[in-house]
């Protein structure tokens, strides 16, 4: 018997994700106890390593992109921060209640959850093409053209993250060889071999803390959500295809299960 459709549906709404938040700011304050625990914690503050290291990866990383694609990753970086709250599960199990209504209402039926729908910006897009009477074929085509673009969108802003890591460590040791240089011009004054040191050797950590504990493990996050963000609108795709042909929602839920792991596979109706 198939179960009562979810004429509830409601996207996710983004919350914040404690595991990036928690994660990076444990980082910084382990790095920070042992500063504290060894004595002198002051002299791991230097403003001119400061500069070298994160100006420096700021300004090589923009050489290497435009603008606009800049502007594009920080705005995707923000995904990195935040996740949804509704499992693949429970947004299958919604799509398959959509199809429901479609199959037994009509599709002009699905015009009355219009506002709801626009909460999610991709599903709203596909059910206006299956409301609009779209051909299937010409619904695919469209969808995955969307999808392609925002993925191409995802993945560029991975690969400028990843960049960014590499050129962290290397403007680390530009600072390392600044230093070096400092200290070997002052070697007849002792007093400014100290500073020439610290800046040596304060880059090279600079540039790893800034590599390693911050942009490799964003640019992981961040390729996650994309992986995630994919399924969902494969998901979607599905479920609209499958509207727009009029098939079973049984025959939806089949294809949905096909995609997903086999702890979200879904049960809406019952054998």
């Amino acid at each position: 018997m198939a179960a009562i459709p979810n004429l509830d549906f409601k996207p996710a709404k983004p919350a914040y994700d404690l595991a990036t938040i928690i994660g990076l700011a444990a980082a910084i304050t382990v790095i920070g106890v042992a500063l504290v625990m060894g004595g002198q914690y002051r002299i791991f503050f230097d403003l001119p390593s400061f500069a070298i290291v994160f100006g420096g990866t700021f300004a090589i990383t923009l050489i290497t992109t435009t603008w606009a694609d800049f502007s594009s990753t920080i705005s995707v970086l923000k995904s990195t921060f935040t996740t949804s709250n509704i499992e693949q599960r429970n947004y299958a199990n919604q799509l398959i209640s959509l199809a429901m209504v479609a199959r037994q209402q009509g599709l002009v039926r699905l015009q009355s959850y219009d506002q709801v729908l626009r909460n999610d910006v991709f599903l709203h897009h596909a059910t206006r093409l299956v409301m609009d009477d779209v051909k299937p074929e010409e619904i695919e085509h469209l969808l995955k053209q969307e999808i392609d673009s925002s993925l191409n969108r995802q993945d560029q802003a991975v690969r400028l993250l990843r960049r960014s890591a590499d050129i962290a460590p290397a403007m680390g040791l530009i600072g390392t060889l600044v230093g070096l240089v400092q200290m070997l011009g002052h070697l007849e004054d002792p007093s400014a071999i100290g500073p020439a040191m610290a800046l040596a050797l304060l880059t090279t950590f600079y540039g790893a803390i800034l590599g390693t504990v911050v942009l490799t493990p964003l640019s992981t996050k961040l390729e996650k959500r994309s992986d995630e963000d994919l399924m969902q609108k494969i998901l979607t795709l599905s479920a609209a295809l499958s509207m727009a042909r009029q098939e079973n929602p049984r025959l939806l839920q089949i294809q949905l299960n096909t995609l997903l792991a086999p702890k979200n596979r879904v049960k809406y109706f019952e054998e």
